[in-house]
């Protein structure tokens, strides 16, 4: 038997949790929010917090106008990064996570979107404004607009280092109502969908943006890919208008497929636990489950059409349930339910949040409804344990959190704001 000294044992250690978070095995830390729903794409932070007492409102450290769109926040070091419409135009910004004073601003696409109703769209229209969320990774800061401009920044200035304009390089069309799909960064790799026929699915370089593969002759949808581990496989599972399609990450190879409908829109993400994989959208479409085996052969679990519709808001999986805004166009009503993910069995239901959007940090919720109250909410199939609530923002709230240090980050079409979850 090998002895290890103290040194190697070291080192070690430390290649073993370089590997473990390369592979996503281990979740964002406190520090960490440096992608849409989080570094590891779950939605959830390890980090606990004690209930706040919201009885007088909630701590806000800081308020800041964040005019249209529902891009979401990613957090790095001591700055959040996130899009907003500007004159016109689709506006990447950074802002000082201490005080939300912003730090700089680069200007990308055109806003416009199909029937989106105008910036500042009243009622329940989208408006025109940035869908996406920012990646933060290695100083850089990746965004992919919704006119399928991926472009790479420099997070210290915001100046340009590469950029592929996804419809002229590479054959791509648009959906209606425009990209909303953020791009996702796993190890030195970058996935987006868009392409045209035999490059719709594509993955680059980070650092020179240098094609690494392309493949497919799929149609994208508004859902941002994720990334998982499946029978020893490192793949990302893209949602197209044809259904679900998994790629080796490596060698861009196609591992797996099915077939599920689409309906003019899917934008929740795919929700992977193991070998099951759960897809829904809206437009009648409703959820189901799905069980891959080592070969590729995908089999049905349970389907419940026009039922469980996720309309964009990806649940959270904790302990074999899923967590979120089960409803479609029931703006301010919808539910926020806890569903049996192996059954799709409804184990509990609270109306009226409407299509927000929730994450999860330790064992307790933070769901944002789309008229903007924060609520800390009890993870358990148990019942719906409400602890904390507060009126937080204005405006529309279809936005998804963002958690670090102790500290949520929200935003909707016309504020932001941080707020801390320490007494």
């Amino acid at each position: 038997m090998n002895h290890l000294c103290p040194l190697s044992f070291k080192r070690l250690l430390v290649a073993l949790t370089f590997s473990m978070l390369w592979a996503g095995l281990v979740p964002c830390s406190a520090q960490d929010w440096m992608q849409y729903r989080g570094s590891d794409g779950s939605g959830i932070s390890t980090d606990q917090f004690a209930t706040p007492d919201w009885s007088g409102g909630v701590k806000s450290i800081w308020k800041t106008a964040t005019p249209a769109g529902f891009s979401s926040f990613s957090i790095a070091g001591d700055s959040v990064y996130t899009l907003i419409e500007r004159s016109g135009q689709q506006v990447c910004v950074a802002m000082d996570a201490k005080s939300g004073n912003e730090q700089w601003a680069r200007p990308l696409s055109p806003s416009k979107y199909d029937g989106g109703g105008g910036a500042g769209a009243k009622g329940n229209k989208g408006g025109d404004g940035p869908r996406s969320t920012p990646v933060f990774s290695d100083g850089r800061i990746y965004v992919y607009d919704a006119m399928m401009k991926l472009t790479c920044l420099d997070a210290a200035n915001g100046s340009v280092v590469w950029q592929h304009d996804i419809v002229n390089d590479f054959k791509g069309e648009n959906v209606k109502w425009q990209s909303a799909a953020s791009p996702v960064i796993d190890g030195d790799l970058l996935f987006v969908a868009g392409g045209g026929p035999g490059q719709s699915l594509l993955a680059f370089n980070k650092k020179d943006g240098k094609v690494v593969w392309k493949t497919g002759s799929e149609t994208m949808t508004h859902a941002t890919p994720t990334v998982c581990e499946m029978h020893g496989k490192r793949q990302v599972v893209f949602i197209t208008k044809s259904g679900l399609i998994s790629i080796d990450v490596k060698r861009g190879r196609k591992l797996w497929s099915f077939e599920y409908p689409w309906r003019t829109s899917t934008a929740a993400s795919p929700v992977i636990d193991g070998n099951k994989v759960y897809v829904s959208a809206g437009y009648g479409v409703g959820a189901g489950l799905y069980s891959v085996s080592r070969t590729g052969k995908v089999k049905e679990v349970w389907r419940k059409p026009n039922r469980l519709q996720n309309h964009w808001s990806t649940p959270i999986l904790h302990d074999g349930h899923l967590y979120g805004m089960f409803s479609f166009k029931r703006y301010g009503r919808g539910p926020m339910q806890c569903v049996e993910l192996a059954t799709g069995e409804v184990k509990w239901s609270q109306a009226d949040y409407g299509p927000g959007n929730l994450i999860m940090v330790g064992d307790k919720l933070l769901a944002l409804s789309d008229s903007g109250e924060l609520a800390v909410i009890k993870a358990t199939p148990k019942a719906y344990n409400e602890l904390a609530r507060s009126k937080v923002l204005g405006g529309k709230c279809w936005s998804t959190p963002a958690y670090s240090d102790g500290k949520v980050y929200i935003r909707s079409t016309t504020e932001a704001a941080c707020v801390s979850l320490v007494p």
